[in-house]
């Protein structure tokens, strides 16, 4: 229902705006999530470089979004290629529900996930995390259990080694640490909120995960799509005190078979072409290759608007 009214007030705004402009609804997490801010860059392009009126929608997690993009009720979401996967296939939890209409449309980046406790914080390595108290539930962003399952697998530890403390999402998540609730919690690097949960307890530290060929196969057995980074420290990697591991993923921009193709036309395009832009507004854009974005997601499909520019830049390598 929130889903709908949202939309409906993205409907009504199109028919008070005449046809100048398309408009178009993109899918993102809530406000200090990672993919909001992607979005709110994604939008302000669309809106400045392609005569496209981008409205973002926040929601607790894509799970939520994707069955509206897949049904062509938003014209865009961003996502994780894992639960683009589970969601047309039907799998986890969008289990007996296959979304056959999602398209990709582009990679923006690997999105980088770690756990982290304070800078003061006694604990030094993820296993010493074992017994303390630690977010967990994620009732409405339900991919992040499997990556939790992937990260404590690297040292032999299940998330029952933990005291469970229910959070609905990773934003919440971190509210929770910063008030003291739980000793860690998990969130993408470069993303807004550990920059405000850092300010929050005077400083936050990424636990590194274990770069072993035992700790890389727990990851592909939790999570197939994650492999092992290296994060070094940075700005823009608020937490990272030293070099360590994370578990790595790629976000994309999606569509549905249903969006427009000059839409997912237009999306690839101001992507490709704004690369300096993108980075500059949002660290984790610096990380965005213009000449990947159009990688082998099999068995997710690009969108034809999508694959018309990819080919037209000289990037397509697909058949």
């Amino acid at each position: 229902m929130r889903c709908a009214a949202r939309i409906a007030v993205v409907a009504l705004a199109a028919l008070g705006t005449g046809a100048a402009a398309q408009q178009v609804a993109i899918g993102t997490s809530n406000p200090g999530s990672i993919y909001h801010s992607s979005g709110t860059v994604i939008a302000k392009l669309l809106n400045e470089k392609a005569n496209v009126k981008a409205t973002i929608q926040p929601f607790a997690s894509p799970n939520v979004f994707i069955p509206s993009v897949n049904a062509g009720e938003m014209q865009l979401g961003l996502a994780n290629i894992a639960e683009l996967r589970w969601a047309l296939a039907g799998e986890e939890h969008f289990q007996g529900r296959p979304h056959k209409e999602l398209r990709a449309v582009g990679v923006m980046y690997p999105l980088r996930s770690a756990i982290f406790v304070r800078k003061d914080s006694p604990i030094k390595s993820l296993a010493e995390l074992k017994g303390k108290s630690a977010v967990d539930g994620f009732s409405s962003q339900k991919i992040i259990l499997p990556l939790l399952d992937a990260m404590y697998a690297t040292v032999g530890m299940t998330r029952g080694d933990m005291r469970a403390v229910q959070v609905p999402n990773v934003v919440a998540g971190a509210d929770i640490f910063a008030s003291g609730k739980s000793e860690m919690f998990f969130f993408a690097i470069g993303a807004a909120k550990p920059r405000e949960a850092d300010a929050a307890v005077g400083g936050i530290r990424m636990l590194s995960l274990p770069n072993t060929p035992q700790a890389a196969e727990a990851i592909r057995k939790h999570f197939p799509p994650g492999y092992l980074r290296l994060e070094n420290p940075s700005p823009a990697n608020t937490g990272v005190l030293e070099p360590g591991y994370a578990l790595a993923y790629d976000a994309l921009v999606f569509a549905s078979a249903k969006t427009p193709d000059n839409i997912a036309y237009q999306a690839a395009k101001v992507m490709h072409d704004n690369a300096k832009e993108m980075g500059e507004t949002f660290p984790p854009f610096r990380l965005f290759d213009a000449k990947t974005m159009a990688k082998d997601l099999s068995p997710l499909e690009y969108h034809p608007g999508a694959i018309k520019f990819f080919k037209e830049a000289g990037i397509w390598t697909g058949k």
